[in-house]
């Protein structure tokens, strides 16, 4: 039997430190691409961090976003990751933020690859 998909859910309200004017990414007063990047990486980290054996944890090796529409600064957003692929040490999530309330709209897409670690070992490496 298949182990069970890992999955999480975070919500996140945009502040000012959010924006793209904040982090670099333009000029406007809306969710930079850079922190909803940031928001999916944690999701992915909160669905698969429970499943780690002690001493390990992941890193992120490649992403793929679509930042499909704006969010000012006061929304909420929900971002979810769900496992997509596991092979071995190697984790890929697919990842989808949407606004809370309203219409719920889809604002990013895309998928996050994780590979697990140990952490020792690998900061040993440096």
């Amino acid at each position: 039997m298949p182990p069970e998909p890992l999955s999480a859910t975070l919500t996140f309200t945009v502040g000012t430190d959010d924006t793209a004017a904040a982090v670099g990414s333009g000029s406007l007063p809306v969710l930079g691409t850079p922190r909803l990047l940031a928001w999916c990486e944690a999701a992915t980290c909160a669905a698969i961090d429970p499943s780690l054996p002690e001493g390990s944890t992941s890193v992120g090796t490649r992403v793929q976003l679509e930042h499909l529409a704006a969010s000012p600064v006061g929304q909420q957003v929900e971002v979810t990751a769900s496992s997509a692929y596991v092979d071995g040490r190697l984790h890929r999530f697919t990842v989808a933020a949407r606004h809370v309330g309203g219409n719920g709209k889809v604002i990013g897409t895309g998928e996050v690859t994780r590979v697990v670690v140990d952490g020792e070992r690998f900061l040993s490496r440096l």
